[in-house]
């Protein structure tokens, strides 16, 4: 019987062990082309909303070389969902398309300045 209680503590022991590593995953960094950033205000929405994914660990986006470097956990999301969490918040992202919706929302200095957005001798 002792046996039987000792051999279950140690199952579940290392069951727990191999979960904690399965958690941990591989980090991974991206850098993708956000070319239609206009702004400071751009880059944080950005920051917001993918922060918030699941499985991204960091979002930096820096606007004037618009471009945004992400660190995001392997086993929990992949580099097609990041660039899809930032078009949905309205901006392109490498290959994938700004979501319209998203985009209509953007306030105007957020925009395209092909749409009358930007303010290219102004700083955000």
């Amino acid at each position: 019987m002792r046996i039987l209680k000792l051999m279950t503590v140690m199952l579940l022991a290392a069951a727990g062990s191999v979960s904690a590593q399965a958690k941990k995953g591989t980090l991974a960094t991206a850098k993708i082309s956000v070319p239609t950033v206009q702004c400071e205000e751009c880059s944080q929405k950005i920051e917001r909303f993918v922060g918030h994914e699941e499985g991204v660990q960091s979002v930096k986006v820096d606007w004037k070389h618009k471009t945004a470097t992400v660190k995001y956990f392997t086993d929990r999301t992949n580099i097609e969902n990041v660039k899809t969490a930032i078009a949905n918040t309205g901006y392109d992202a490498d290959n994938v398309t700004a979501d319209k919706e998203a985009y209509d929302k953007l306030p105007l200095c957020c925009k395209k300045p092909e749409d009358g957005g930007g303010m290219p001798d102004k700083k955000h």
